[in-house]
């Protein structure tokens, strides 16, 4: 492989959805399709369906799995030996509230023919009266929320929190959630794209068709004693550890090393502006510093620099 010398960027995959918006070109300067209602930009991701491409540098022009089957030890350092990158990471912009739905845990995802997924969200930005829907308001039985599911009144059973720019959530697999409308997230998941719907708030497409649900599926993913969870409470600037990904959130006034030697990290710019090896980002640029890069300082450009560091831990 050719030395690196500069952090890679990527080209964003563009997802449109019937809950989109254009806020993703409005904040951050994205190239979304025009009229088109784009919910998640796809940043880095290594699916057999949609693929991360290299924008920059010796590497232009290969996707993310090629650098994780080909150059995982100088691009990612010593990670477990799995087939695809374990991460996807999105924005996602919510001018819609998104369906009530579950992801799958690891131990019923097999057996249900999908993927198990925990994920964080990061507040970006959030209009007033913003919420997130996580878990439950109390505890029910599966039976209970069957019912409810088929009363019309299992959005009455989900538990409602506020949100602003800055506040964090975590979701493991089998908590009952949906992002409400008015929210720009970071999402940072398990590299899957498996969600059962349970409830979609009686709308249709542009053909007047409603869609798909999974009730049966999402029985049995659910936990019906998740009740009321509460968002991150900070530690420093510790965000989320899982065992597939960690976040921090750096307030930036002065140059510092994004990881050691032979950690990979991945940087998103809240605000301010930053520059890494020569590469200068703004808002809402995602780039990845390999591991074997040696000039791996991070600078602010400006009062106010921000930024999100997420990495896999080792």
């Amino acid at each position: 492989m050719a030395n690196l010398s500069s952090p890679l960027t990527f080209n964003p995959l563009f997802q449109e959805r019937i809950w989109g918006g254009s806020k993703l070109a409005e904040l951050f300067g994205k190239k979304i399709p025009p009229n088109k209602r784009i919910g998640e930009s796809w940043e880095i991701v290594d699916r057999p369906e949609a693929q991360s491409i290299v924008r920059n540098g010796p590497l232009s022009g290969r996707s993310l799995h090629d650098l994780w089957v080909n150059f995982r030890e100088e691009l990612f350092g010593e990670l477990p030996d799995v087939p695809r990158f374990p991460l996807l990471i999105k924005l996602l912009d919510a001018q819609e509230k998104l369906s009530l739905q579950v992801h799958p845990p690891q131990e019923i995802a097999e057996s249900l023919g999908g993927e198990a997924k925990s994920e964080f969200w990061y507040v970006v930005a959030a209009e007033p009266n913003a919420e997130i829907f996580v878990g439950l308001r109390k505890s029910m039985t599966r039976d209970q929320f069957d019912d409810a599911v088929h009363s019309g009144t299992v959005a009455d059973c989900v538990h409602a929190i506020r949100m602003k720019s800055g506040a964090a959530m975590f979701l493991p697999s089998g908590r009952f959630h949906a992002i409400g409308a008015g929210n720009l997230l970071v999402e940072v998941q398990q590299n899957s794209d498996t969600t059962y719907r349970v409830f979609d708030w009686n709308r249709v497409d542009d053909q007047g068709k409603p869609r798909q649900l999974h009730v049966d599926q999402a029985l049995q993913c659910i936990d019906f004693n998740d009740v009321a969870p509460k968002p991150i409470t900070p530690k420093g600037e510790l965000l989320a550890r899982h065992e597939l990904f960690e976040v921090q959130k750096w307030n930036l006034k002065s140059a510092r090393d994004i990881a050691p030697i032979g950690q990979f990290a991945i940087v998103l710019c809240l605000s301010g502006a930053l520059q890494c090896a020569g590469g200068d980002f703004t808002p809402g640029e995602f780039f990845l510093v390999p591991a074997s890069l040696q000039d791996r300082s991070i600078h602010p450009r400006g009062e106010g620099t921000s930024l999100l560091r997420i990495t896999i831990p080792i």
